[in-house]
């Protein structure tokens, strides 16, 4: 395995640690996701299936119940089981999850979705997966679609993996510097309590947790909410920076980060986003010199405890 490779995995794991979850999913890349095949040449298809990308944020009703099973014994290679609950039900997602658990031959079902919602996200990521399977040209027009139409979605972010395979997956999330508990018995309710606390506190949680649902532009408008309630305060300030990463414009973060940097050179915070920022466009080497001076700069803080997980995954994966 190269270092690449390696510092990619590291990145992975320990941004999905921090999320809480793992969405498992190759990466390809773009030359190969979108070639100029005609309608006259011969599709090559890979082999198994595609993958089946559902997310339910933090529903807990029946039917979601029901479609997490269904695309956890899919992706256990139980199709028929699976095909058999997602016909059951009528939503967009138990439609493409039928689809799939019928692959192969199910591509001109997939196509007829994506031409009936073109403006979903959801449907136009999963056009451009069946698409790709399928050796047919198109998935990258269909990611780019899915990352425009609905960029506060999930299903979004995870088409935009798809067409920046230099970066790592998802997007990098914001770390506060203070130790916290969520009021709430369900996710839904902790969800509810954060979005109606209009503390600084409040701001910066509820934006943590609508980044870990693949909110994106929600996340962000939370954050620019937290400067305006404390328009100095370092976490607010270096929230709203990391919210506004886009794998199309880094420097919409790092133009942010660079400066705050000079004007809170004690802040953890600031050069532990730097290097995790850095990290995600895979510059192993200055990401590692920024997460040792968020070490150095409050040793024992809770950032300075995530510098080090990060520098001991990065070094205990390797770079040779």
């Amino acid at each position: 395995m190269s270092a690449r490779t390696r510092t990619v995995l590291v990145v992975v794991l320990l941004a999905a640690a921090a999320a809480g979850a793992v969405t498992a999913a190759a990466v390809w890349s773009a030359e190969e996701s979108d070639t100029d095949t005609t309608a006259e040449a011969t599709p090559q298809p890979r082999e198994g299936v595609p993958p089946l990308e559902l997310s339910f944020g933090v529903r807990d009703d029946a039917e979601a119940a029901d479609l997490r099973r269904a695309a956890a014994l899919y992706q256990e290679g139980k199709r028929q089981q699976a095909g058999a609950i997602f016909a059951a039900h009528d939503s967009l997602e138990a439609k493409l999850g039928a689809a799939f658990a019928a692959w192969p031959g199910t591509l001109d079902r997939v196509e007829q979705l994506g031409a009936l919602y073109p403006r979903s996200a959801l449907v136009q990521l999963h056009l451009g997966l069946a698409r790709f399977w399928a050796g047919t040209a198109g998935a990258l027009t269909a990611w780019r679609e899915a990352r425009d139409v609905e960029p506060d979605t999930p299903y979004a972010v995870r088409a935009n993996d798809l067409i920046h395979p230099e970066f790592a997956p998802g997007l990098p999330g914001f770390t506060v510097s203070f130790d916290y508990d969520v009021r709430g018995e369900t996710p839904a309710e902790q969800l509810e309590n954060l979005a109606a606390d209009r503390t600084l506190r409040g701001r910066l949680l509820h934006g943590i947790a609508l980044q870990g649902l693949g909110r994106p532009v929600s996340a962000q408008r939370a954050f620019s909410e937290a400067v305006e309630l404390a328009p100095n305060d370092p976490d607010a300030l270096v929230a709203d920076a990391v919210g506004r990463y886009d794998k199309g414009n880094p420097a919409a973060s790092f133009s942010r980060l660079g400066p705050l940097s000079r004007r809170f050179p004690d802040a953890a915070s600031v050069r532990f986003h730097l290097g995790l920022l850095l990290l995600w466009q895979r510059d192993v080497q200055e990401a590692t010199r920024q997460l040792e001076l968020a070490r150095a700069a409050q040793p024992g803080s809770k950032i300075a405890r995530e510098a080090t997980r990060f520098l001991d995954a990065v070094r205990n994966a390797g770079t040779d």
